[in-house]
């Protein structure tokens, strides 16, 4: 457990491991059982005890239905009347952390292309993205060039100044930019510099890092989507929608978009049950985020979907019709219509 103040770190608390190590450590109150004279964990569940730590024990319930509610799989729930040893305890909360370990991903450059335009001559870097501990299936394919990474460091260098400090970046040449030497020299060290990026929390969880990896591919998947390009849209989609996730495993929220888009151009390409599978996947990630932009229209096309699939519709209309309840009546755009304004320059 960090050395600050645990409730000043609560709005820190948002991935499933902040969440099960501030829980553990809220709700755990030491004392002595009488007549042994091992220590024991005990929740305070007595009046005597809600008294007598009202902040940690309110606290300490919040933060363990918030983990419950983002991640219901989860074993973190304990019962009321449980009580552990220290030994038991640590062992508890080492194999839940076990389970909820980050992904770490790995960078490689193995190769280049040089482009040549009519006023322009540049290299392309092909950065293959990893899973460790994964097979080739999981690894994404994009390409950058000298002046993306440039724009990325100048980026996170106005955000994360102290974090940067040490970092090195590769030098411009005025002249042998294209010699094999300078190439593979920038190959290194592009595929370090990710690397040691990546290494570092604040910036591999930042837009700008995420961004960098993601959003050419995003702003060319959607281009195609607002031209009726649905087929090579759906084919960048559903590439890029694998690194999103590894990039964004503490805000699953941020991926939403994304699989609503897949779904409109399965939609459009009469592939229904494709278009249900994935938007499923983005309502899994929006039951307790239901004031969301894309909720309500997501909830309608999967009332469509599921009627035309001859799948269980009625639980979603109630779903609709309980929010409507709730909310005054607003324009609500379509998932469509959202998906197209994605990305816009």
């Amino acid at each position: 457990m960090r050395n600050q103040p645990a409730l000043n770190q609560r709005a820190n608390w948002t991935r499933k491991s902040d969440l099960i190590e501030a829980s553990s450590f809220l709700f755990v109150k030491r004392r002595i059982v009488p007549g042994r004279r091992k220590h024991r964990h005990v929740f305070p569940q007595s009046e005597n005890a809600k008294q007598a730590f009202p902040g940690f024990v309110q606290t300490a319930h919040a933060l363990q239905l918030k983990a419950l509610q983002q991640f219901p799989d989860s074993n973190a729930s304990l019962s009321p009347n449980s009580s552990m040893t220290t030994k038991e305890l640590q062992e508890y909360w080492r194999n839940e952390k076990r389970q909820c370990r980050q992904v770490k991903l790995l960078f490689e450059i193995p190769s280049t292309r040089v482009v040549e335009h009519h006023l322009s001559k540049y290299v392309m870097y092909k950065i293959i993205i990893l899973q460790t501990g994964s097979f080739d299936s999981n690894k994404s394919v994009i390409e950058r060039r000298y002046s993306d990474f440039e724009k990325l460091h100048r980026n996170l260098l106005e955000e994360f100044s102290e974090e940067m400090e040490d970092v090195t970046f590769p030098k411009k040449t005025l002249t042998g930019n294209f010699t094999e030497e300078i190439i593979n020299e920038r190959k290194l060290a592009f595929k370090d510099y990710l690397r040691l990026l990546y290494s570092m929390k604040y910036i591999r969880r930042s837009k700008k890092f995420i961004d960098f990896l993601t959003r050419p591919e995003l702003q060319e998947a959607y281009g195609c989507l607002r031209g009726g390009q649905y087929t090579k849209a759906l084919e960048i989609l559903l590439e890029v929608i694998g690194l999103q996730e590894r990039l964004t495993r503490g805000n699953p929220v941020s991926v939403v978009p994304t699989l609503c888009a897949i779904v409109v151009c399965h939609k459009d390409l009469e592939n229904p049950a494709s278009a249900f599978e994935y938007g499923e996947k983005a309502l899994s990630r929006l039951h307790m985020h239901t004031s969301h932009r894309y909720y309500i229209p997501l909830l309608e096309t999967m009332i469509t979907l599921a009627y035309e699939l001859g799948k269980d519709f009625l639980s979603l209309q109630e779903k609709l019709e309980e929010w409507k309840t709730k909310k005054d009546p607003i324009r609500v755009f379509t998932l469509k219509e959202l998906a197209v304004q994605e990305y816009v320059h």
